[in-house]
């Protein structure tokens, strides 16, 4: 029977939870260091008591670098069966997290069936089914109201909530005198500024921080520090708005880990290449090494269409420098509802970027696969290269749609193929050619 409240509680009392042992096997660490990690609050297993079916993951920037990806219906795409084919498809091409973003309808049974058929992580925003649940104009709805909706996705069994808790009635002021180019392009923060400009009243999320601690710590859900004034173009990076917000997330973080309540802090956003190794040390300092969770960082601003390519170079560099977790981005970010194929394509450039940090990082196992690649390349074992392989369908695919004249080589250098050539020098046979 479970004697605790939440993994950190857990943690902080000496006791291994059946989470942890299945984090540190995936991890090749020892039970031990993975309960210190989650007792500093450096590792969190996000894992609501109420999702039974989770395969739990740690999300650490020592650990494997995970993975989230934002699905969810819109007014203008609301068919749940195509939403639910993209969760599947993306658990399985080794998705950790779902995030629900649905922003029409009746969100509740598709949120309920995440948390009772899918094993990855789930994640939602409550701030924007506030708005849907009560079916109300975004200015009627009170503080209460808000919190209610925590409260609600916290029985419906997910396993961390983004709440923008960073922003107050002072962020008005400041993007009002800072005059951002971009101003607030994070959803859920523009909803609460908003809500705050409207009412005149203080952020919900901020003003009633302790409560909403009181529900995460009942129901073990990680809240996710939103950066509602994340960066929304190269020029936004690093200024005063998004800072400033960083650092009242730093203090959050010590409020929550005072109730044993686990925090994942979330960073930029676009910003250029040069400036994301420093925001990642910053944050860590700031947040005392709370796992960073960044959205890109996307690093030009000029390639709608192939942002899943921009966000995949930020994310490589953040990872490397020491982000936890990335919010992949596809190729319909800032223009669609990312289809079946966008979705897959969004993956596997985050995917590629986590596994470039992890080997940079030097995680445990990270190079193994890659080492079983350069084998099979050296014994032009095509078989064991789709097995190895990320993607192992297209890179199948297209080797066989060009097929060449001699099953040795591939159509690119057919018998000039330098690995061919090597190996039959080195065995001492004659290297044809013509």
């Amino acid at each position: 029977m479970r004697n605790y409240t939440t993994q950190m509680d857990a943690a902080r009392h000496g006791i291994i939870t059946p989470e942890m042992k299945a984090v540190a096997a995936k991890e090749y660490r020892a039970e031990e260091e993975i309960r210190e990690l989650v007792a500093k609050g450096q590792v969190a297993i996000c894992a609501n008591k109420l999702h039974t079916c989770i395969d739990p993951n740690g999300v650490g920037s020592m650990l494997r670098t995970k993975i989230n990806v934002n699905l969810g219906v819109s007014r203008d795409c609301k068919d749940y069966d195509i939403e639910m084919e993209k969760v599947m498809a993306a658990v399985n091409m080794g998705a950790e997290a779902i995030m629900d973003l649905s922003s029409h309808g009746n969100t509740q049974p598709f949120r309920r069936k995440l948390t009772s058929e899918c094993p990855a992580m789930i994640g939602t925003v409550p701030v924007y089914d506030s708005v849907i649940h009560y079916q109300r104009d975004l200015a009627t709805l009170t503080a209460k109201d808000f919190i209610d909706v925590v409260r609600l996705h916290a029985e419906d069994g997910v396993d961390f909530v983004t709440l923008h808790c960073g922003i107050t009635r002072k962020t008005i002021e400041q993007i009002r005198k800072h005059k951002r180019k971009m101003n607030i392009v994070s959803r859920g923060g523009s909803l609460v500024f908003a809500w705050m400009c409207m009412t005149g009243e203080e952020n919900p999320f901020y003003e009633y921080y302790d409560e909403i601690l009181e529900i995460c710590r009942e129901y073990d859900v990680t809240i996710s520090l939103g950066d509602a004034c994340r960066p929304g173009c190269l020029a936004d990076g690093s200024d005063v708005c998004q800072i400033e917000e960083l650092v009242r997330l730093g203090e959050l973080t010590k409020r929550a880990w005072a109730r044993d309540v686990q925090v994942m802090v979330e960073g930029p956003g676009h910003m250029p290449m040069d400036q994301i190794e420093a925001n990642m040390k910053l944050q860590q300092t700031i947040c005392m090494g709370a796992p960073f969770y960044v959205l890109g960082p996307i690093v030009t601003d000029i390639a709608p269409g192939y942002d899943h390519i921009t966000s995949a170079i930020g994310g490589a560099i953040a990872a490397a420098s020491g982000a936890a977790f990335l919010c992949y981005v596809t190729p319909a970010e800032h223009l669609a509802l990312p289809n079946v194929d966008d979705v897959k394509q969004g993956i596997i450039a985050s995917k590629i970027a986590a596994h470039a940090a992890d080997i940079a990082k030097k995680i445990p196992h990270a190079r193994d696969i890659d080492d079983r690649m350069g084998d099979a390349r050296r014994k032009l074992d095509w078989e064991e290269q789709w097995a190895c392989a990320l993607d192992s369908e297209t890179a199948k695919r297209i080797h066989d749609e060009r097929k060449p004249e001699h099953e040795d080589t591939c159509s690119m250098c057919g018998k000039f193929c330098a690995v061919r050539s090597m190996n039959k020098a080195l065995n001492n046979e004659m290297v044809d050619i013509l």
